[in-house]
């Protein structure tokens, strides 16, 4: 059997051997952390590489994605599908082993990492998940949702402040299942990060009341597997193992230095390392016994066999939970849930409410939340202003987690990513919510759930200088054009509480990707409708007001100037004109219409076009063209009540009226 060294050199020698093949990448970290990873992978984690989706696995987070090497080489050695012959492609078009770790590439890859810090909030984001489901489900005697969220993170990560974001709120919410392995190696990019990073990371994070083990030796194998012991034995705190490590570990000269963080070694330390390390095989050659030593096939098949034995027993003794908990393991939503939102969408269209898509939004929580136990919402510290919570809400807390809402607190970034970790954990449905300005300290996130196409469902409210008194600080202008440019995510801006309920039934439905509802602050008033214009709706854009004929012109818009545009449209009908109003919800889903529905809904026949809405001109002139005008933004906003504000900024019926007679001529 080998060693535990010749089994963490293994990796050493792959991550070193692939990124000098590659000609970049990152060697330092995976070679430093090699032998923590050969401890905890070897005597701990419980993963099946056969079933890498196994419901009741370990997750494993490599929040320091750049060390990609490492993840890349314990899967491969492990036993998951990601041949030798993939790792020599590291780095290359369309290989599973991108330079940093891509969800849905290889196999066991749990989330996508890269941007330092969001990796941890992940994981914070899955152990709540863990904690919340084995709170709801588990029962005297059948503990089917019981595993641990491992984490790697260096020292980056602990310099990005999303970490301090989800990690407080970690230890607020008792995460004992959450295991933090700190590589304190000293270096990042620029060299040794004392000049830079000076905290005392341990108190940092006892003061968020997590268990803290300080001062272990990552290259001592006895050592890493007792602080591994301790973090287990801590039911009550999330644990940060706090290990010291050289990065570039067996590199006789560039260990302990900046020159192995982001570089290849070079073909000459690299000879000099394996002689040092006592690896005396070519590259990419693995004996043999090592991987009988790493090897964790059988033992993973047992485990799951093991769980798949209590699943059926918890299926005896409580039939209709074990449904409900496969249900919502497998994504998939309740049978009548499209019927029970249509009806409830009919419903609201009849009751013809004039209220703020907020308070529509709200209201839509009400009637799907008791149809949709999987459902997981929150909010960074504005429920009272985003109204994200509904009649049957329990808030989530250390000491009873079986409730279905976070209260984030002032962490829109560390909530986003939460979210994403939640999403990618399974059996839940997240929703998070802020104003649509605050957006911005969330990007990043936002990003990461689109690129991961997660369903993921960002709530945003007082979308516009509508927002009124708080000023240009708290007016979005450019970020809904931002929303709507960023591949994967669905943006819905409603005009009223029909078209509210119908973007929220498409956020719960889409399965493959995340989507933005965006919400006013201020009242919006009803749209009369036909059955046939609701059901269009989901379309993303669709006609609401037409004229016999071709029409002589086009006013597009969105959310609160919808019904801006109608009043302008009768006026210029009353004149004698033929003018068609078109509501356009989401752009991103009327973009994916077929060709014929778009042109009946735009002919490219009809080119006066105006598109109307309180937020950034440019992004409209895809759809009026460069000869068709926009009513929108072009400057920040004002302090000032809402309606005062829309008037000095032009969105008024005349103003509407004015350009729509000046491109008739």
């Amino acid at each position: 059997m080998a060693s535990r060294n010749t089994l963490a050199n293994a990796i050493r020698a792959l991550s070193m051997d692939a990124v000098q093949k590659a000609k970049s990448g990152h060697p330092g970290a995976p070679m430093g952390m090699a032998d923590i990873a050969e401890v905890l992978w070897n005597d701990y984690l419980s993963h099946n590489p056969a079933n890498p989706n196994w419901a009741d696995r370990d997750r494993f987070i490599l929040s320091n994605g750049h060390g990609s090497m490492l993840i890349y080489s314990l899967l491969h050695l492990s036993g998951y599908d990601l041949p030798m012959s993939e790792l020599k492609q590291f780095r290359q078009l369309h290989s599973k082993t991108p330079g940093h770790p891509e969800y849905g590439y290889a196999p066991g890859v749990e989330t996508t990492t890269g941007p330092l810090g969001q990796g941890i909030a992940n994981a914070v984001g899955m152990a709540t998940a863990e904690k919340t489901l084995a709170a709801q489900f588990n029962r005297d005697g059948h503990d089917i949702v019981n595993h641990y969220t491992y984490c790697f993170l260096g020292d980056g990560c602990m310099m990005e402040g999303i970490s301090h974001e989800a990690c407080s709120l970690a230890g607020t919410l008792g995460l004992g299942k959450l295991i933090a392995f700190y590589d304190d190696n000293g270096i990042s990019i620029d060299g040794e990060v004392e000049g830079w990073f000076t905290d005392n990371t341990p108190a940092r994070f006892e003061a968020y009341g997590w268990h803290v083990i300080p001062a272990v030796d990552g290259h001592d194998s006895a050592a890493i597997k007792a602080a591994i012991e301790a973090a287990r034995a801590e039911h009550n705190k999330p644990t940060l193992i706090c290990c010291k490590t050289i990065i570039g570990f067996g590199s006789p000269n560039k260990q302990g230095k900046e020159d192995c963080h982001g570089a290849p070694l070079g073909d000459d330390e690299i000879a000099l390392t394996r002689a040092k390390l006592g690896w005396s095989h070519a590259p990419f050659d693995i004996p043999a016994e090592v991987y009988a030593g790493w090897d964790a096939k059988a033992k993973g098949a047992e485990r799951e066999q093991g769980w798949n034995a209590k699943l059926e027993a918890y299926r005896a003794a409580h039939p209709e939970l074990a449904a409900e908990f496969e249900r919502r393991i497998k994504g998939e939503l309740p049978a009548d849930f499209a019927a029970k939102a249509d009806a409830y969408i009919a419903e609201t269209q009849a009751k013809a409410e004039t209220i703020a898509s907020r308070k529509a939004s709200q209201n839509t929580l009400n009637a799907f939340g008791p149809m949709l136990p999987e459902m997981l919402g929150g909010s960074a510290d504005l429920a009272g202003s985003n109204l994200t919570i509904w009649k049957g809400c329990k808030g989530i807390t250390a000491e009873d987690a079986s409730g279905n809402y976070l209260y984030y607190g002032v962490r829109e970034f560390g909530m986003s990513a939460m979210m994403n970790g939640i999403a990618l954990h399974g059996g839940f449905v997240p929703y998070g919510a802020t104003f649509l300005m605050f957006m911005e300290y969330a990007r990043n996130a936002i990003r990461m759930a689109a690129l991961m196409k997660q369903r993921n469902i960002f709530v945003y409210t007082h979308d516009s200088i509508g927002q009124g008194e708080d000023g240009p600080t708290h007016q979005p202008i450019e970020q809904i054009a931002n929303l709507r440019m960023t591949p994967n995510l669905d943006t819905w801006r409603p005009a009223d509480a029909t078209e509210s309920a119908v973007a929220w039934k498409a956020a719960v439905q889409r399965s493959e990707g995340p989507t933005a509802l965006v919400f006013s602050r201020q009242n919006l008033a009803p749209q009369v409708r036909t059955p046939n214009q609701v059901a269009d709706i989901s379309r993303g854009g669709y006609i609401l007001l037409d004229t016999k004929g071709t029409p002589d012109a086009i006013i597009i818009a969105t959310g609160s100037e919808v019904s801006l545009a109608m009043a302008a449209a009768e006026k210029l009908n009353a004149a004698g004109n033929k003018v068609r109003v078109v509501s356009m919800p989401c752009t991103n889903v009327f973009d994916q219409q077929d060709a014929m529905y778009k042109e009946s809904v735009l002919p490219l026949s009809v080119l006066p076009r105006v598109a109307v809405e309180a937020a950034h001109v440019d992004y409209w002139y895809k759809y009026v063209g460069l000869d068709g005008r926009v009513v929108g933004m072009t400057s920040f906003g004002e302090s000032a009540p809402g309606a005062a504000l829309m008037e000095h900024f032009g969105f008024t019926v005349d103003n509407v009226v004015a350009t729509v007679e000046e491109l008739l001529g």
